[in-house]
């Protein structure tokens, strides 16, 4: 889980740096918010791999706030946990149905935080980081980042991998060209949406010889769609 960028929303500086330090130590990079504000902030500066939100803070509270980035399409599959003194199970149940990932009662002990944290990312990371991902003779092998046609190698630039690994990682979904660029280049990055364009066409020419470029579906007025159905 090295390099993974977490998001620590926490209200209370002593608790927050605290946390920042216990994430370090476990080789996270750390993005920190003490409120809603800032928080929103931070997620327009650099997406983050995982949330660790607190419950509890003035203003736009943290499962507000949580259900707000559910509801945001460049947002919602952002993993997110909770981290509250609420241990009610009805108060769980709430977080959980918003689309929290997990729920971290306070006190608790930065070994079982880091462990949970790196549960869910794991969770998050399509098919597992080491497992392959295909979609009939199309494979994605993400440890190695290769990608083969019944066997055969393609070769692809690490733009194309990116866009075909996260097609095939969300099959049967129509993304608009503005969600493929947050989630392929990231939100920090000021890229024209014709790019898109432009490196789909690529990432088609690729496939073609292998009759596999009819995988990346043009969908009119919205955007593009993978899929094995033609």
């Amino acid at each position: 889980m090295q390099d993974k960028l977490v998001l620590v929303v926490e209200d209370e500086g002593s608790i927050r740096d605290m946390v920042k330090f216990a994430l370090e130590r476990a080789s996270f990079r750390v993005s920190s918010a003490g409120n809603a504000a800032d928080a929103r902030m931070s997620l327009a500066d650099e997406r983050p791999d995982l949330i660790l939100m607190d419950w509890m803070m003035p203003g736009v509270s943290g499962i507000e706030l949580a259900r707000e980035l559910k509801n945001n399409a460049t947002t919602r599959d952002i993993p997110l946990i909770m981290l509250t003194a609420r241990a009610e199970e009805e108060d769980k149940v709430r977080g959980l149905n918003i689309g929290c990932d997990d729920y971290v009662s306070k006190p608790f002990s930065f070994p079982e935080l880091i462990a949970r944290i790196n549960a869910v990312l794991r969770r998050a990371m399509p098919g597992g980081e080491e497992e392959r991902l295909s979609a009939g003779g199309l494979e994605v092998d993400h440890a190695s980042q290769r990608v083969s046609a019944n066997g055969e190698p393609i070769r692809l630039g690490p733009t194309e991998y990116r866009l075909l690994h996260f097609f095939i990682s969300h099959p049967e979904r129509v993304y608009t060209r503005e969600q493929v660029l947050d989630r392929v280049w990231g939100q920090n990055i000021y890229v024209e949406e014709r790019t898109v364009d432009v490196h789909i066409r690529r990432l088609r020419k690729a496939l073609q010889p292998y009759g596999f470029d009819n995988m990346i579906q043009t969908v009119r007025g919205t955007g593009y769609r993978f899929s094995e159905k033609f």
